[in-house]
């Protein structure tokens, strides 16, 4: 079967056991569509933001008839273009083994892609997947304060307490992480369909005041405005793309719930639920005239704390989504070798891709909350929010046309005809976002650059590492042979060397024997083998081979969406003839000093940071889940 007839199948079909249809959309509900879900309440008003006195600022738009007509249409075409026919209809079929993401499609890219092209299109994905950070960052941020600063619109008494009550919010948030979400994920998709049929019901008591503002989904309207004033349609642009900030998510979290659940979800639920409401905001503006926060203006008085309670729990299941996200990429990025290990904690024995990284959630926690304390408002994140948004989206639609040309073998006049309807609409809204750089795009930008420089040199340093160590690697068979003459004394049980290259003798194993003389009877050369698919099957996992002298080669191959654990590696192999018990088995490992004056063509920044961050990253003993009382770490100097 082809890879376009598998994309878009479920990776969870119902059956006895498993989800039915109707329980993995309401799962998506409360996890995919979290992002883009809460963005009625900080979009329109930013379309139409005015100065601290009330005064239109002249690059926003005045409300009239036509200006609001044409924003609406402007909202609905990009929802209805970029979410609902680039994702939805397309970038959905890109799945690697029922997976989606920034490396998941990189994966799908060929191997016969190489050279020059191939280096292009693994740095766009790494620069891609480094602005997702950043999103993770802004979504907390933008969504929670959106979300509490409607206590200002009961009364202004609440106006001092928005930034402590967002701040603490955001708090309690990050230090729950650690719990897992396992128990919190079952409120999820009840409490967002309560959010989409209360955004429903308050746009259609709006638009009964004003039902003109259903002529937007004409799109004349949208193109009157850049026809009245083209820079101020242009620099709207960067406002309107807020509607679809969390659309990425429809494609990051498809392995979780399959790509059906996730259309019908946005097709039937999410998309005429944010129409509704998106249209009810304008005919408010229609019947009553220029409100500060329209979204909150539909809501009634006595409805207004309940709604701010409802709008809160929202943008925290928005925010969940995003740090989980943040998770799984981290993983995702150490198992292709483009950061270094860190702490993984699985907090659901039943699924394994709810996982918990201490490093990573202390990092987005600090990085949040000193955004909300440094911007203030909602409003004031909205350009950082959308250069974000907009740069993965375009960075995206590359990839996927490469997908389309080299993977899919599609026709070029078809690739090329999508490839071009998709960044004509990319292109601009990243423009007209990057032109609010200094008023905080800047912020994804330097995130995403210093998250691209830290990737890319840790993948350049391994690399250099590995070079090193071949170039003077002995073959496994030479050890063999050698050892037939010399005998080294053997002791009882076994032990476990990490063997990078199968073919080759691990230096801290040449290491052992030199200072040691002995080996063990029973010695294992264990070579964890990433692959380009998030996940391996079980029966292909696995490998043994008996060679001589009491040698075992042991290889194990590891998906990106998966860890390995060396313990459970062990006890899988019994079943094919090594048998390690766990009381006498030992674990060797090298511990790399690294010195940068070697004559490497690493620059010398390059090599300081590979080699402050290698003194930091979390040891093979915990990654691997050795255990600590059975580890001899033997140490040696590489020069860079």
């Amino acid at each position: 079967m082809s890879d376009e007839k598998k994309a878009g199948e479920d990776p969870l079909p119902a059956g006895p056991g498993k989800p039915s249809g109707a329980a993995l959309t309401l799962g998506a509900l409360g996890v995919v569509f979290g992002d883009i879900g809460t963005s009625p309440l900080y979009t329109i008003s930013e379309c139409f933001s005015r100065d601290a006195a009330g005064r239109v600022d002249p690059d926003s738009l005045p409300v009239t008839e036509g200006s609001v007509l044409g924003l609406l249409s402007l909202v609905f075409w990009a929802m209805t273009l970029v979410v609902t026919v680039k994702y939805i209809a397309f970038v959905l079929r890109a799945d690697n083994k029922g997976e989606g993401g920034m490396f998941s499609m990189l994966a799908l890219v060929p191997p016969a892609v190489r050279g020059r092209s191939r280096t292009v299109i693994v740095l766009a994905a790494l620069f891609g997947a480094a602005l997702l950070y950043g999103d993770g960052i802004i979504t907390p941020a933008i969504s929670v304060l959106s979300a509490v600063e409607g206590l200002s619109v009961a009364t202004h008494a609440f106006d001092r307490l928005v930034l402590p009550i967002a701040l603490v919010i955001i708090t309690a948030l990050f230090l729950v992480q650690k719990q897992g979400t396992d128990s919190i994920g079952k409120a999820f998709g009840p409490v967002m369909v309560v959010w989409f049929v209360v955004l429903a019901a308050l746009g259609v008591a709006a638009i009964v005041e004003a039902p003109q503002v259903l002529a937007a989904v004409d799109p004349r309207h949208a193109v009157r405005v850049f026809l009245d004033d083209p820079r101020r349609a242009f620099l709207l642009l960067g406002s309107v793309v807020l509607c679809i900030t969390g659309g990425e998510a429809l494609y990051a979290d498809m392995g979780h719930f399959g790509a059906k659940p996730i259309r019908r979800g946005w097709l039937v639920f999410v998309m005429p639920a944010l129409l509704l409401n998106y249209f009810g905001q304008g005919a408010y503006l229609l019947a009553h005239g220029w409100v500060a926060r329209p979204f909150w203006a539909l809501v009634p008085n006595f409805a207004l704390y309940p709604m701010v309670l409802l709008a809160t729990l929202a943008a925290i299941i928005a925010s969940q989504a995003m740090i989980s996200g943040a998770f799984s990429l981290t993983r995702q990025a150490v198992q292709l070798g483009y950061l270094p290990r860190v702490t993984i904690v699985h907090t659901s024995a039943v699924h394994e891709g709810q996982i918990f990284i201490p490093e990573v959630n202390h990092a987005l926690m600090v990085s949040c909350l000193g955004l909300v304390m440094a911007f203030g408002e909602s409003t004031k994140l909205a350009a950082a929010y959308g250069v974000a948004v907009t740069g993965t989206m375009t960075i995206t639609s590359l990839l996927f046309a490469v997908v389309m040309a080299r993977r899919w073998h599609w026709p070029l006049w078809r690739v090329v005809l999508l490839t071009a309807l998709f960044l004509s609409i990319d292109v601009p809204f990243f423009a007209s976002n990057a032109l609010k750089f200094t008023d905080g795009g800047w912020f994804p930008i330097a995130i995403g650059a210093g998250l691209f420089t830290l990737m890319t040199t840790w993948k350049a340093g391994r690399a250099e590492l590995a070079t090193r160590f071949n170039q003077s690697l002995m073959p496994l068979l030479a050890l063999l042979e050698d050892l037939r003459s010399t005998t080294p004394h053997r002791v009882r049980g076994t032990a476990v060397f990490m063997a990078g290259n199968p073919e080759g003798t691990p230096p801290v194993l040449l290491h052992h024997l030199k200072h040691n003389q002995v080996l063990h009877r029973q010695v294992v050369l264990l070579s964890i083998l990433p692959q380009d698919v998030p996940h391996v099957p079980r029966e292909e996992q696995l490998e043994v081979e008996e060679l001589e002298q009491g040698f075992y080669r042991v290889l194990w191959k590891t998906g990106f969406m998966e860890t390995p654990n060396v313990p459970r590696i062990l006890l899988r192999a019994r079943a094919q003839g090594l048998v390690a018990e766990p009381s006498t088995t030992s674990y060797y490992l090298g511990r790399e000093t690294l010195l940068t004056h070697g004559r490497t063509k690493m620059m010398r920044w390059r090599k300081l940071l590979f080699a402050f961050v290698s003194r930091n990253a979390l040891p093979a003993t915990s990654y691997f889940g050795l255990p600590p009382g059975r580890v001899v770490e033997l140490g040696m100097q590489v020069d860079l």
